[in-house]
């Protein structure tokens, strides 16, 4: 059975640090399990690692190891399968552990406070722990999304500072994770990962790593190329998302039906990617990772005005949705001012139990604000606390609520919209909800 170094009298002592010249007990650590770091731990030991799992929360280790992690069906029976490895799956907290891997990745959040700039305190704490426990022929590899340089600043220069040679004593690698939570029709295995090195060994150690369980691995010449990657992947993603709630206003504008544009535009075989249009963007990714660009540019003064407007665009979104809001209540005869909205789905995505970033808490605060009572219902997340610090239930009987206005903010595959009423105003955040009767859209 695998162990856990969180309750003394439940689980076995935390190992002992190993020593300078011992061999390696465990293939990889993975230093922190959260949406990333626990599905990658998963993927390596499903590939015959042994894996060392380390988390500094001991709340987070307690709910994986009772299997309450929220995760994809096939990475839940891969914890199964873990939990019961003899060995070779160890749940910690001990920091002094992570002498025993031949391998250290790091997947810690690089979230950004409420002025959009970046929070990098709990990436360069795991770096420097991580620093501070290397040992001679180690692999170090950064996976956190984060800005161009980072890699060495946080981690091969305070590495040298030590007195280690890079490429020689250890390596250190970017490859940035690629994983979509939720999505079941692209796992860790069939997506390529790009990797780059601080030295040409160090490319080599950090693609062996990862070829141990990736069909595919991308070599690029640099660790910021590898770090550029990332941010460009995601930076796209943020300005066509843009780029299709803007559509989204101007087909409302012209009453043509945005959805069945961005449908026939998709049949071209060549140069257009379907993007579209909703309520806001949530999750860790597209609302956070372009502003790492965009703060290292504003130190260098370099205009990227593009992408600005496209994330400007992107973070008054659920403003915009509360002004439908506020529209479809006026055409209704009612007021902001007591009415009751009713928000269907809160998580930033569906079917994941994610709500880092998620509109939906934003639009209920601002609805809250305006005077409506405003309440949820949502399958994957039974309560939320919002940003001005109220909390809300998920609705055990949405209907006893009689609300004025329905946001469908976020569908799962498991929702059940039966109980709305006929006459009920529906508002589609998501474009999709053609099945809703007498809906309007954003």
């Amino acid at each position: 059975m695998s162990t856990l170094d969180v309750r003394a009298d439940l689980f076995p002592a935390p190992l002992d640090p190993a020593p300078a010249d011992a061999p390696f007990d465990f293939d990889v650590a993975i230093v922190g399990l959260g949406y990333v770091g626990l599905p990658t731990a998963l993927a390596h030991h499903a590939s015959g690692a042994r894996v060392l799992a380390l988390d500094a929360s001991s709340r987070r280790l307690r709910t994986i190891a009772a299997r309450g992690a929220d995760l994809i069906d096939s990475d839940r029976e891969r914890l199964d399968v873990a939990l019961h490895a003899p060995g070779d799956f160890r749940l910690t907290g001990d920091v002094r552990e992570l002498g025993r891997a031949a391998a250290i990745v790091v997947c810690v959040p690089t979230p950004v406070d409420d002025r959009q700039v970046p929070d990098l305190v709990p990436l360069r704490t795991a770096c420097a722990t991580v620093v501070a426990a290397a040992r001679p022929g180690q692999l170090i590899m950064l996976t956190s999304t984060t800005y161009v340089g980072c890699t060495h600043d946080l981690i091969e220069q305070p590495l040298r500072d030590r007195g280690m040679q890079i490429g020689r004593d250890v390596f250190v690698t970017f490859s940035a994770e690629r994983i979509d939570p939720g999505n079941v029709g692209f796992a860790q295995e069939v997506v390529p990962r790009v990797v780059g090195g601080a030295t040409p060994e160090c490319e080599e150690e950090g693609a062996r790593l990862l070829s141990r369980y990736a069909a595919r691995v991308h070599r690029v010449s640099s660790l910021a190329t590898a770090e550029m990657t990332k941010l460009l992947e995601n930076t796209f993603r943020a300005v066509n998302i843009a780029l299709a709630n803007e559509f989204a206003d101007i087909c409302g504008a012209l009453e043509v039906p945005v959805t069945e544009v961005i449908e026939a535009a998709s049949t071209k075989p060549y140069g257009f990617m379907a993007f579209y249009p909703g309520p806001g963007v949530g999750g860790h990714c597209i609302p956070c990772d372009p502003h790492y660009l965009l703060w290292q540019l504003r130190a260098l003064h370099v205009d990227a005005g593009l992408i600005t407007e496209a994330m400007t665009r992107i973070a008054a979104r659920p403003r915009r949705v509360v002004e439908r809001i506020r529209d479809v209540l006026g055409k209704a005869g009612k007021g902001t001012l007591g009415a009751r909205v009713l928000v269907v789905g809160v998580t930033y995505k569906p079917d994941v139990a994610d709500l880092r970033e998620s509109p939906a808490l934003e639009i209920i605060d601002l609805l809250i604000d305006l005077g409506a009572e405003v309440q949820y219902v949502d399958t994957h997340a039974a309560h939320i606390h919002l940003g001005s610090g109220r909390e809300r239930d998920s609705l055990a009987d949405p209907a006893a609520f009689r609300p004025d206005v329905v946001l469908v903010h976020t569908r799962h595959h498991d929702s059940d919209l039966a109980w709305l009423d006929i006459d009920t105003v529906v508002v589609d955040g998501t474009y999709r909800s053609a099945d809703i009767a007498g809906r309007v859209l954003l």
